[in-house]
């Protein structure tokens, strides 16, 4: 039996970087790390289950509201970055969402962040929605949603 989404997973070449973002811009807070070596019994379990050999890595769970997210620094194998023009509609994950009270307040106070958008919010919500789509400093796509109940 599924019980539910646990978290979502980011590789990145600067953990620190983006786990500070993550929780001096959004809130999130450290629940666990753990790094582990190649050639380690760590090391071995984690290339088990993950499916690479002689990993090297480390990694943070940071969690906000019942979302978590892993983000992984490996050091071996050597890491191949995204492709910088990549688009939410190339396959695989393409963004994460956070919930919002006040999307223009956010979107302020993101941009001074250092996000990138690709537009303003809108100035009506469309379908009971505002919705944003921007970027965090690994050129992962975040979405910025507000919820209007309907009179």
């Amino acid at each position: 039996m599924i019980k539910g989404l646990h978290h979502v997973a980011i590789s990145t070449r600067n953990m620190e970087k983006l786990c500070r973002f993550y929780c001096d811009t959004f809130g999130f807070e450290v629940l666990s790390e753990v790094d582990w070596e190649s050639g380690t019994e760590l090391g071995d379990q984690c290339d088990g289950i993950i499916g690479l050999k002689n990993s090297s890595a480390k990694a943070v769970m940071i969690g906000l509201g019942g979302l978590n997210l892993e983000i992984f620094e490996y050091n071996s194998p050597t890491p191949k970055p995204k492709a910088p023009d990549w688009q939410v509609c190339d396959h695989g994950y393409t963004h994460i969402c956070m919930e919002v009270e006040d999307i223009a307040m956010e979107y302020d106070r993101l941009l001074k962040a250092g996000m990138t958008f690709h537009a303003p919010p809108s100035a009506e919500p469309q379908n009971g929605v505002k919705a944003i789509y921007g970027r965090d400093p690994e050129n992962n796509v975040i979405e910025i949603l507000e919820i209007f109940e309907e009179t």
